[in-house]
């Protein structure tokens, strides 16, 4: 991979189903911290949620109560802060690096105890990230994906990063749309981070699939006040 990084538009543009996606980057001015987490949905189960805000923290509801089939790979808190580190994952893998950091531990030890989701024939990988602020500003992502397609071996992938001013790295969960639905590949891919959130939000929102989104939310912190920025965007209004 070379050095050129993409807009948010031009990553997403023209891929009908990434899937769910997290970006983690700096302003390109050099003075906040960014974060996006968006999911989308196939079936009526998995297209039938909200993000609702909750202090620091973001969960996912179901929009309708009476349509919900099975709860355990979509209902979870996608965002959760610890101290001075804030989670963002695509499953309930947010609770156990909640729990490992509260004990001590550490982001790649929590995930080294978690796989892919067990929904055959996908797999779907487990991707997260977290945003460390104590001492400056760095974050980590990881993806815990089939090794052999069969869901009996799980590969566990993490890559920590220096922020660099204006760029960010985004990873989702499927090279796109198929059956089964193709795991993502490679190295987080890079992409640029604008000063405005208001801004960032839009971009995603516009780029993903019409038909296929369902909620996103972008996060700014300021990294001189820690004051935060968020914007929660969901095609489904209570």
């Amino acid at each position: 991979m070379g050095y050129e990084a993409k807009t948010m538009r031009s990553a997403l543009t023209g891929n009908s189903y990434p899937g769910r996606g997290i970006v983690v980057g700096k302003s390109a001015d050099g003075a906040k911290a960014f974060y996006a987490y968006f999911i989308m949905g196939r079936s009526e189960n998995s297209r039938n949620r909200i993000f609702a805000e909750e202090g620091d923290n973001v969960t996912i509801y179901p929009y309708d109560e009476s349509k919900v089939k099975d709860p355990s790979l979509i209902i979870y808190s996608p965002v959760k802060r610890v101290g001075q580190d804030v989670i963002v994952t695509n499953g309930d893998q947010t609770d156990t690096v909640e729990q490992y950091l509260k004990e001590g531990k550490c982001f790649v030890c929590a995930l080294k105890t978690r796989c892919f989701e067990p929904d055959a024939p996908n797999y779907t990988p487990r991707i997260s990230a977290i945003l460390h602020f104590k001492d400056g500003f760095s974050y980590e992502m990881s993806i815990l994906k089939s090794a052999d397609g069969k869901g009996e071996k799980c590969d566990r992938f993490s890559f920590f990063f220096e922020p660099v001013d204006g760029e960010g790295r985004f990873i989702h969960t499927y090279m796109r749309d198929g059956d089964p639905l193709p795991t993502f590949e490679g190295e987080p891919e890079r992409v640029l981070i604008p000063n405005d959130v208001k801004q960032f939000s839009e971009e995603i929102w516009e780029s993903l699939d019409k038909d296929n989104k369902i909620s996103l939310v972008c996060c700014a912190f300021d990294l001189a006040t820690g004051e935060m920025q968020r914007i929660v965007t969901n095609k489904y209004g209570k």
